[in-house]
């Protein structure tokens, strides 16, 4: 019986065939740490006496979570970062670089490589065919310190998509979809392997869209084999010769198979207060918003700020309504200035932030007020999550998003978007 990605991954970096179930010690190729998860990692080294990093060209501290600060605690958790960084020669990405997830997808992730980070969304990068997973700040501290961690290889579930995507529906529609038929615990430790003709079509940024959120069904690692897409990806980020082949053999053994066809696929929102809480747009149409978020980790790349513009080219926002935008990394800042995305969205009357993580996490720039209602392109709802356990969020697509803060409400975004530019 042949080998799924992860399995095969984990074999390569091990040196002998593993399988799902096992327990592994595997070297780390790429380690990272953020400004709300990092000093506790420090912290842990220092009292240990293991202030150091094996590989420290690779293990990457980011400020981004709240960067620039909004006080002086999380100011002083930012200089304990750049003195590790400093002392250890571990690499700073500092305020307005942008989020972790995008600049290890631009600079580091390259198929058949180990990474781990002290934030959950790390999967992002198994869009490129990495084995990329969260995991708690001790253990990845120790994986800094070591060049190494420990894993119980996952079961694998494919996911095997087919079908053209309609106009007005894109990747964060499937992902929401399918964490819709999961659940948020479905998929628990579990590989979520990505395949299919729709896959094989699809472009890096919405892969990206869809390994990020894997995580949001419990997942362990959301994976897409490496590909012509792949390739031309690392290309285009200047990281060509890191580019290699990689898939499942065709005789994997997969512990479940879900078939997804989305010819007849709607645009989705995820509704408070969890993100398994799946609904078409149609269904919630109406809803009152006081605010868009169009950006994170999960929605914030140049293509998400192109539907965007295409949306709100010329017209401006809903009286009332705040819309957020920040760019995922400063490469895609300036590239949407370059190309005129951001100045369409200032005149509109958006609101455009420093490349980072902005108001998803709540820390800062977006809380919301008591019982107001924000969308999100982001990927957690939770209670609180922007910072008051009063608010209401929404996950949707950038298109819905734009389309919600044209309107003031919940709004199908074909109702509002020309066909031709829908994705």
């Amino acid at each position: 019986m042949g080998l799924t990605l992860a399995e095969k991954i984990l074999s390569q970096r091990v040196g002998r065939e593993v399988r799902a179930g096992e327990i592994i010690v595997c070297e780390v190729d790429v380690a990272l740490t953020q400004d709300g998860t990092g000093p506790l990692a420090v912290q842990q080294l220092r009292k240990i006496g293991m202030e150091k990093a094996a590989r420290p060209e690779s293990t990457i501290l980011f400020i981004d979570h709240a960067a620039p600060s909004p006080r002086k605690e999380l100011s002083n958790d930012h200089i304990l970062l750049r003195e590790f960084a400093q002392k250890t020669g571990c690499r700073l990405s500092d305020v307005g670089e942008g989020v972790c997830h995008q600049l290890v997808a631009e600079d580091y992730a390259a198929p058949g490589k180990v990474i781990i980070g002290a934030d959950s969304h790390t999967c992002t990068a198994g869009a490129l065919a990495a084995f990329a997973t969260g995991m708690g700040s001790t253990d990845v501290a120790m994986g800094i310190a070591l060049g190494k961690t420990w894993f119980r290889v996952p079961e694998t579930f494919l996911i095997e998509v087919t079908g053209k995507m309609p106009p007005g529906v894109c990747a964060k529609d499937l992902i929401l979809h399918l964490i819709g038929m999961l659940g948020a615990d479905g998929a628990t430790y579990k590989a979520l392997e990505f395949a299919g003709e729709t896959i094989a079509a699809m472009p890096m940024h919405e892969r990206l869209t869809l390994a990020n959120m894997a995580v949001e069904a419990g997942a362990k690692v959301g994976l897409i084999a490496s590909d012509e897409v792949t390739r031309e990806y690392l290309e285009s980020q200047g990281r060509g010769a890191e580019y290699r082949p990689l898939s499942a053999d065709p005789d994997a053994d997969y512990e479940r198979v879900i078939a997804v066809d989305v010819s007849q696929l709607e645009p989705m929102l995820a509704a408070p207060h969890t993100v398994d809480n799946v609904h078409p747009v149609k269904e919630l149409a109406g809803t009152k918003v006081d605010q868009v978020f169009i950006g994170s980790c999960t929605n914030g790349r140049l293509e998400d700020l192109a539907v965007a513009a295409s949306i709100l080219k010329g017209k401006r926002v809903a009286s009332g309504v705040r819309c957020i935008v920040v760019p995922a990394s400063r490469r895609i800042f300036l590239e949407a200035i370059r190309l005129g995305y951001i100045e369409t969205l200032v005149a509109a009357g958006a609101v455009v932030l420093a490349p980072g993580c902005g108001p998803c996490v709540g820390v800062h720039e977006g809380v919301l007020g008591d019982g107001e209602v924000s969308l999100n392109t982001s990927n957690r709802n939770f209670q609180g999550r922007l910072g008051n356990p009063k608010g209401f969020i929404y996950l949707g697509s950038p298109a819905a998003a734009a389309a919600s803060a044209l309107t003031g409400v919940i709004t199908d975004p074909r109702e509002v978007m020309d066909n031709a530019i829908a994705r």
